[in-house]
């Protein structure tokens, strides 16, 4: 989905920053059709809006996103597109809420180091494979885990813990 400055503590990335810009189409169409319909309640294929406080403006800044569950519970974010505004607003606030329909759960984040990333990376790449797959270089779900490695600082993960 759609949607940069880490303050200290944060988990670099290696090499620049990557942030793949959407286009039109998704700028105008897709992101808002989804956004649209997870705001009315209706969840497509685990969307969430991300809701998160701007690092320069403290304003609320949403987008839609998909929410990785895993074995266990554990629950991510994944950011396909690299470095975007929204993946620096959550590195400066640390917390954020995910929004579906008049439900918000709040939340915090610990960005997941990029060693940590393939199993994450691999399990996202294969529920959303078809609508992100481009995203990650032709690396697929069944790539190697020396290939998730290799593009792990493109795709900012986080950690999330809800608040009880």
């Amino acid at each position: 989905m759609i949607d940069m400055n880490a303050p200290s503590g944060s988990v670099p990335t290696a090499g620049p920053e990557r942030y793949l810009r959407p286009d039109w189409f998704a700028r105008h169409v897709l992101n808002p059709l989804v956004a649209g319909l997870t705001r009315l309640g209706l969840s497509v294929w685990g969307s969430r809006i991300l809701a998160v406080r701007g690092r320069t403006t403290g304003q609320w800044r949403t987008t839609p996103v998909n929410v990785l569950s895993v074995a266990g519970g554990d629950r991510y974010l994944v950011a396909p597109r690299g470095q975007t505004h929204w993946v620096r607003n959550l590195r400066a606030a640390g917390t954020g809420e995910l929004r579906l329909g008049r439900r918000a759960w709040t939340f915090t984040a610990t960005e997941v180091s990029d060693a940590d990333k393939p199993a994450l990376l691999r399990a996202y790449l294969t529920r959303w494979r078809l609508e992100v797959g481009m995203f990650f270089g032709g690396v697929g779900p069944d790539a190697p885990d020396d290939e998730l490695r290799r593009i792990a600082g493109d795709h900012p993960v986080f950690h999330i813990e809800f608040f009880h």
